[in-house]
């Protein structure tokens, strides 16, 4: 798992087990099965309401994946860029079809092809955008859905806290029930408050610091077969790909040139 994810599930919900076993009555006081069962139960019924379940269940894949990635470095790419574009300058664009089998990324794969096939710069950027925005598309309905959680989540959450009011309102015959009825009202407040703001919404903020990531390195891509067509040479590819390189990455690169 990604270290900021791991580092902040762990240290967020340390810190808070912490307080509730500090605390008098210890964490068993925060533990209600019917509160667990109307808080998370109802914000997953309602998930699945919302979106078809092959797209929840892709959707569940792909945050698995992201979640388990380092950060994005697009060094690499940059050298394998200027790399390709040597031997276009050298050999010619028809040289590139031998090196696209090792070409693992499916988006610049493609873009050489287009390239090898003869294709105009037009239908190539054309085309590629379409594909960074089908891309964006499919994983806004990720983002979409863990916003949804964290709106669900605490939804949920409020109505088992009137469920519990409702049935403690029922007993106000009996004064010595209400303090444990408000209690047990209170907690699924609680849990859908927790579960929203330490997973789904921070998830979501993750996901979509993830696609931003992975568009800007497409965008990259693009820029680098654009200019490996149009015959620029290694040195100008260079200078238009370090434009979305950030000045640590600019700075060591140099250090590495020199």
């Amino acid at each position: 798992m990604d270290l900021g994810t791991l580092v902040g599930i762990i240290f967020g919900g340390g810190l808070i087990l912490w307080s509730l076993a500090t605390g008098p009555g210890g964490v068993l006081l925060f533990v209600d099965i019917p509160s667990i069962m109307c808080t998370f139960g109802g914000t997953i019924a309602a998930t699945l309401i919302t979106y078809p379940l092959p797209k929840l269940m892709a959707v569940v894949a792909v945050t698995r994946k992201i979640l388990n990635a380092g950060n994005l470095d697009i060094t690499p790419w940059y050298h394998t860029l200027i790399e390709l574009a040597t031997v276009a300058r050298r050999d010619g664009i028809l040289a590139l079809e031998d090196r696209l089998e090792n070409i693992k990324d499916t988006f610049l794969r493609r873009g050489l092809q287009m390239l090898v096939d003869g294709n105009p710069a037009d239908a190539v950027s054309s085309i590629l955008d379409m594909e960074i925005e089908n891309m964006q598309a499919r994983h806004g309905t990720g983002h979409a859905m863990w916003k949804s959680m964290g709106y669900f989540g605490p939804a949920f959450g409020m109505v088992g806290t009137l469920i519990g009011l409702v049935q403690m309102l029922k007993n106000l015959d009996d004064p010595s029930k209400i303090g444990a009825g408000m209690a047990v009202a209170l907690i699924t407040t609680f849990y859908g408050a927790l579960f929203a703001n330490l997973f789904c919404l921070p998830i979501q903020g993750k996901l979509e610091q993830r696609t931003a990531e992975e568009v800007h390195l497409k965008k990259m891509l693009l820029a680098g077969i654009l200019a490996i067509q149009s015959g620029d040479s290694p040195r100008v590819v260079g200078e238009k790909l370090e434009v979305y390189l950030t000045p640590a990455e600019r700075l060591k690169l140099q250090s590495k040139n020199e």
